[in-house]
């Protein structure tokens, strides 16, 4: 590990370090000479990074705890605090998902699910609020899904709903305050990590990710990024800008077409063994690994885009369509159409009124 990289001597902190883009997230930072604090409920798992990095020159310290407990979260960024040193960067990334209908989840499964997912995001924040003495990096993984649910999956869904409106809200405060603080969110595409391998499932066939699936790497570039500049939000691949502007284009295409094909989309044709084990409860140590069982289907480089340079380039694009239907209008209005001319502008007319409507 570099001694003399971009982030030597700073102090990171990631949750859900053990496997997946949490483990990309730590092994990214480490090869830039971070000194680590590393949560995550396996230890056995977390003593095995913590030892790769160590072997390799870095500094880690592992902490096996559940990110739902807070006084656990506290606790550990006190201990970290006086191991390492006074707290610059904390990647809140621990989550859970049950791959379900709402008709058949649990009220505990959906409240386990909150609790890690959302709740461990709060308490992360907290604790890093509490240690980072007025300066510092707070980078909370969020997914395309936090502005678009999707079936089966409406337990995590909905806290990457909850995250998203939590850091907006933290971020506004922090700038009233004039905080040296920054709050960043990180908004992911479909990633290959061991989540579809060890997920509570209860339908019949084995859980996959949906469309278009990067490495966990091309997430940690991004989270390095946004510790870096402190940037409010950035969008992770051309399928979250997709589905961010689809759904606030036209909610209810986005309705229909998730209703035909994200059911199916989200199982592959393998049936779930009757002992597979999930982690919803407890971890299982044995699939603790960056990535998940989908390497010859994902992308390992993905494209970064600034939240708010998105949205800019879909107002840019939308106030030139509008301009382009109004001339098109204007001329339909003023001169006599054809049958055909007549044809297709009511066609026109018809799918604005329907994204309009929608």
């Amino acid at each position: 590990m570099s001694r003399s990289g971009e982030f030597a001597g700073r102090v990171v902190v990631v949750t859900g370090a053990a496997a997946g883009v949490g483990r990309a997230v730590a092994m990214q930072f480490a090869r830039a000479g971070a000194r680590l604090g590393l949560i995550s409920r396996d230890g056995t798992a977390l003593e095995a990074l913590a030892g790769e990095i160590r072997a390799a020159g870095g500094v880690a310290v592992p902490a096996a705890i559940d990110v739902s407990d807070a006084g656990a979260v506290f606790t550990t960024a006190e201990r970290f605090t006086k191991e390492l040193g006074p707290l610059d960067i904390w990647v809140n990334d621990a989550m859970l998902t049950v791959f379900a209908p709402v008709a058949r989840i649990a009220p505990e499964e959906f409240r386990r699910v909150t609790d890690v997912t959302y709740l461990g995001v709060v308490h992360g924040t907290m604790a890093a609020l509490r240690q980072m003495r007025g300066r510092g990096r707070i980078v909370n993984i969020g997914s395309a899904l936090a502005y678009r649910g999707i079936p089966l999956q409406s337990a995590y869904c909905g806290a990457k709903h909850a995250i998203r409106g939590f850091t907006a809200a933290l971020r506004t405060e922090l700038r009233h305050q004039r905080s040296r603080i920054s709050v960043s969110i990180v908004e992911l595409p479909a990633m290959n990590t061991p989540q579809f391998d060890w997920a509570r499932t209860h339908m019949p066939r084995q859980p996959r990710p949906m469309g278009t699936i990067y490495q966990p790497e091309a997430a940690a570039r991004a989270v390095i990024r946004a510790a870096r500049t402190g940037a409010r939000e950035y969008w992770v691949g051309w399928p979250t800008f997709v589905t961010i502007v689809g759904n606030m284009v036209a909610p209810a295409f986005m309705d229909r077409y998730l209703a035909g094909s994200a059911i199916q989309g989200q199982q592959t044709g393998k049936p779930v063994p009757p002992d597979r084990r999930d982690n919803l409860v407890a971890p299982v140590t044995g699939l603790h690994r960056t990535h998940g069982s989908f390497d010859s289907r994902s992308k390992p480089s993905a494209t970064i885009l600034s939240g708010d340079w998105a949205r800019v380039l879909v107002l840019a694009c939308g106030s030139l369509a509008f301009v382009l239907l109004g001339a098109a209008f204007a001329l339909t209005v003023r001169r006599p159409a054809s049958g055909i001319a007549r044809n297709a502008a009511w066609r026109v007319r018809s799918v604005v009124r329907s994204v309009l409507g929608s």
